[in-house]
């Protein structure tokens, strides 16, 4: 097939009220805007793009995981990062479900190939930002949850306030909620200590 009669085939935008979608659809879409399609259903990112202490909590979060983990096997990915959450067959088409996490933490290498990560990484950040907050809490969490995603944080940037939901025995036990003073320990990243007053001390 030439390139030509492959621009043919591209989809130019997806139908978000109604339509149902797997992955090999998702490959084929020509938007701007990130989207992220959850059991087969399209959800649009904002338009605009992350306001900077969004961006400033991601990239200082990414650089302490990453400088934790240089001499480690797990690797560590910034949106946007495509995560294929495949309920049983890892094929295209049968793929309903493709997110993009602000952050996440891959420690099963067998688990990336050139287009992302196929299956539950073992940590997930998601960093909150206005508007987004429902898609987060609600359909994010019961998806990180059935996809067996060890532990997944939500970080509120205005707030300072951070959430650990800790995978165990198949459901997600949360923590209370930290906040400046508290010392976050991951479980999934062993050994992985985040100090949350230094941390957002530096998010001014």
């Amino acid at each position: 097939m030439d390139t030509s009669e492959k621009d043919r085939n591209k989809v130019a935008e997806p139908d978000v009220e109604y339509g149902h979608y797997s992955y090999a659809d998702y490959l084929t879409w020509q938007m701007d805007e990130m989207v992220e399609l959850i059991k087969g259903k399209v959800f649009k990112k904002a338009a605009a793009a992350p306001r900077r202490i969004h961006q400033k909590v991601s990239n200082e979060l990414a650089y302490l995981l990453t400088d934790y983990l240089k001499e480690q096997h797990c690797e560590v990915y910034s949106a946007p990062f495509d995560v294929r959450l495949p309920q049983q067959s890892k094929a295209d088409k049968d793929i309903t479900t493709v997110v993009q996490p602000d952050l996440c933490v891959i420690c099963d290498r067998a688990k990336l190939d050139d287009r992302g990560c196929i299956g539950a990484p073992d940590l997930v950040v998601e960093i909150l930002s206005p508007g987004n907050n429902r898609l987060e809490l609600q359909n994010k969490y019961e998806l990180y949850q059935e996809s067996g995603v060890k532990e997944y944080w939500i970080i509120h940037p205005d707030e300072q306030t951070l959430l650990v939901y800790t995978l165990v025995n198949g459901k997600y036990v949360p923590s209370q909620l930290m906040t400046s003073g508290d010392m976050v320990r991951s479980k999934a990243v062993e050994g992985f200590e985040l100090d949350l007053e230094d941390f957002f001390s530096r998010m001014k």
